[in-house]
């Protein structure tokens, strides 16, 4: 990776956003207002009013065929890009199948979200056992601690309380800002610190929300079985087929695009919202076109707003609500943009 990489990134992104009606700009907190300084109100809208119980019991319908299913699109997309890079090695298949599979690094803590929720496997236990050993621990990741710390997050969403709230307040940012996140994110800074914070979490000695609890005997390691039984389970498997290298595109892409994937993301969802207190405008959903929904919004995340209205509705009917919640007006108003650009441009844009 290079800062070349970086140059390019941000200039497809402004490109793309300057080719976008922007109706809405920056106040000084960070939240975005109209230009004569008010936020388009969707306050008091009564949005459940418009579904009825049985739409609801619909939405809400967990289907084991179509978790699994986003589960095995997850890792074919993967091994798509492996096998990309095995059959034509160069530096531009490497730098495509990072991004490719950063992205899906991304999908597999989204497919770990949906478990945490309870709505990837409509059976608990094996929603967490999978959810943990084919999406979570190969990401280095765990639903045990992730499931308190996040519903914290939908329970205080945009208080002083939210554990998610530091991902969100700083923006807007200075274009300068921007390119050294972003800097830091594909040169691999973010993910080298994040990887410390997780070890510090997985051996108990972490001060964060997300900590684990000490085991009684005081023996920890235990919590590393995981990540470390199926990163090696995926290095024994491409050993196996004669490409062990091809692991490094793994652990690389979690050190770089999978953090850059992170950051767009949870920039896109809550940063520079109108208003913190009406559940139509403290979320954000982005409209992601076909590249998009590939290296930035896997396994529908895009739909951020309506997972806020009703948290345990399965990724795969988050579209359905949405166009449910369009057709009758609901969404009127509502913090929803088309394209990851826009947002970023908006996120880059403070002087």
């Amino acid at each position: 990776m290079t800062q070349g990489v970086i140059a390019v990134t941000i200039g497809v992104m402004s490109s793309v956003a300057n080719k976008v009606q922007v109706d809405w700009q920056r106040s000084g907190d960070g939240i975005v207002v109209a230009d004569d300084g008010s936020a388009p109100s969707t306050a008091g809208r009564d949005w459940k009013a418009v579904l009825s119980e049985r739409e609801i019991r619909e939405l809400h319908r967990v289907n084991n065929l179509r978790g699994l299913w986003s589960l095995a699109v997850n890792w074919g997309i993967v091994a798509a890009a492996m096998a990309l890079v095995a059959a034509w090695p160069n530096l531009l298949t490497v730098v495509f199948a990072l991004f490719v599979i950063g992205a899906r690094q991304l999908g597999f803590a989204v497919l770990m979200h949906e478990a945490s929720h309870g709505v990837f496997l409509s059976e608990r236990r094996a929603n967490d056992l999978v959810g943990n050993w084919l999406c979570a621990y190969p990401v280095w990741s765990d639903i045990a601690p992730y499931r308190p710390y996040h519903l914290e997050h939908h329970r205080l969403n945009w208080t002083d309380e939210d554990p998610d709230r530091n991902l969100t307040r700083p923006f807007p940012i200075s274009r300068a800002s921007m390119k050294r996140k972003l800097w830091r994110d594909l040169s691999g800074q973010t993910g080298w610190k994040r990887a410390k914070a997780t070890l510090q979490r997985d051996l108990s000695i972490s001060k964060g929300r997300a900590r684990r609890r000490e085991s009684a005997d005081g023996f920890t390691y235990n919590n590393l079985l995981g990540v470390l039984t199926t990163n090696a389970a995926l290095l024994a498997l491409l050993t196996a087929l004669g490409h062990p290298l091809l692991y490094l595109l793994w652990p690389v892409a979690w050190l770089t695009t999978y953090s850059l994937a992170m950051r767009i993301r949870s920039i896109n969802e809550h940063s520079m919202i109108a208003d913190p207190a009406d559940p139509l405008q403290n979320a954000r959903t982005t409209l992601a076109s076909w590249w998009e929904r590939l290296l930035l919004a896997p396994n529908r995340v895009n739909y951020h707003l309506e997972h806020h209205l009703f948290m345990a509705v399965p990724l795969y009917r988050l579209p359905t609500m949405h166009r449910l919640l369009k057709e009758r007006g609901v969404l009127d108003g509502a913090c929803i943009v088309h394209g990851y650009a826009n947002t970023l441009r908006l996120a880059s844009g403070r002087p």
